[in-house]
């Protein structure tokens, strides 16, 4: 069984490990009483900072599946973080009671700097608008159940791509198999980021930038809808001016293949009407119940590691030197060290993927 210290990005892991979880869960979806016991005596703690359903109530259903045990919160306001605690102390004292640690949390590289001193793996559930892994691996197994491959896909991403950390993630994930393209639709305001699109090409992959939802769909084998997020503007007043701009509805659906399905990590607003939900090319419902399978074959995977804690920080400290993203955990979290790698004229935080230029 593929076994890992922690996930933070979705590229701590190969592709070979991606396949191997997705199998994995495809297995535990063909015979769920199998591994009912699997993690008897085990205690997953989650620590939610920021609001969830599907990714929250997935993971402690997995747990729970799984005969294991889940302690944790899910309202920063109960608990010591509401006196100011911050986060090292908090994940110490929770990875301590922990077999295994889930963390969802605003900001940026916040699941990379608790990982740093926690005691117990710990899985990214989102950090700000970064990167949200296990999703993504529910993604993988959605495509491969409904698509039967993970190559050889057009896949579209339209709503907000610069804070959707879904996106950032799948595209990273995509851009690892052969034959993949991809369609990139948003406004000029919400492209996806650069490090993004770097990645994509350095990995060989095409992809295109359209406007609007109607040029893309007739090209496409998946749409990846996603919300505007209110929650990651600056202002009432730019979410105004980005909200309602795409909406997926019967007439568009017109437009698309046949054989297209559309996903969307949920929630939705308004940005898929609720009568595209009887189109039989609608897959977002049975996305959100692959993410318990994968997450209990993620948990599986993960927990009886025999924990050892590594290096996380790949570059070279420079503490004279502040991250120039106002989300990053660096920000908040004065103990850090200020890590950055270097790349020609170019610093990446080792957080949040942030470039300064020298």
């Amino acid at each position: 069984m593929t076994k890992i210290p922690h996930l933070i990005d979705i590229n701590d892991f190969t592709s070979d490990q991606w396949c191997s979880i997705i199998s994995l869960a495809h297995e535990i979806m063909s015979a769920p009483m199998v591994y009912a016991g699997a993690c008897r005596g085990k205690i997953m703690g989650t620590l939610f900072y920021e609001p969830s359903t599907r990714t929250q109530m997935s993971f402690q259903t997995a747990m729970l599946r799984l005969g294991g045990g889940i302690s944790g919160f899910d309202n920063p306001s109960n608990s010591s973080v509401a006196k100011g605690e911050n986060l090292k102390d908090t994940t110490k004292i929770v990875s301590g009671y922990s077999d295994i640690l889930v963390m969802r949390h605003p900001l940026e590289g916040s699941s990379k700097a608790a990982a740093l001193t926690a005691d117990c793996p710990v899985i990214n559930a989102g950090d700000g608008g970064h990167m949200h892994p296990t999703q993504t691996l529910t993604d993988l197994l959605t495509l491969r159940e409904e698509k039967g491959t993970l190559s050889g896909l057009t896949v579209g991403f339209c709503g907000d791509l610069k804070n959707g950390r879904t996106v950032h993630s799948l595209l990273k994930a995509l851009s690892c198999f052969d034959g993949n393209k991809f369609i990139l639709v948003s406004t000029k305001e919400l492209k996806v980021p650069e490090y993004i699109k770097d990645y994509i090409t350095a990995a060989g992959k095409e992809y295109v930038e359209y406007l609007t939802l109607e040029e893309a769909l007739p090209h496409l084998d998946v749409l990846y809808m996603t919300r505007i997020q209110r929650e990651r503007f600056g202002s009432p007043e730019e979410y105004d001016r980005q909200k309602n701009v795409y909406c997926l509805d019967a007439a568009k659906m017109k437009l698309a293949p046949a054989d297209m399905i559309v996903l969307h990590p949920l929630p939705r607003v308004d940005e898929i009407a609720v009568e595209v939900d009887d189109d039989r090319r609608a897959a977002y419902f049975k996305q959100a119940n692959y993410g318990m399978y994968v997450r209990m074959a993620l948990i599986l995977c993960m927990i009886d590691y025999g924990f050892e804690s590594k290096p996380l920080l790949k570059g070279t400290v420079m503490n004279d030197v502040c991250c120039t993203n106002p989300k990053c955990i660096t920000h908040t979290e004065k103990y850090l060290p200020h890590s950055f790698i270097k790349t020609g004229s170019v610093l990446v935080c080792d957080y949040c993927d942030e470039r300064i230029s020298l």
